[in-house]
């Protein structure tokens, strides 16, 4: 179950995604941009659990 997700603007190249208050996916540690789909896929992941 998610409880919480939000988007949060910030600077230096970040992109980072967090649900519930864990970080699954960041720019800066794969040092690359999410492809299509690859956040939905993370986030469906936490769900299906």
């Amino acid at each position: 179950m998610i409880e919480s997700l939000a988007l949060i603007p910030s600077d230096g190249g970040r992109f980072e995604v967090s649900v519930n208050g864990k970080l699954i996916y960041s720019k800066l540690e794969t040092k690359r941009h999410a492809a299509a789909g690859e956040v939905v896929g993370l986030v469906n992941k936490m769900v299906e659990g």
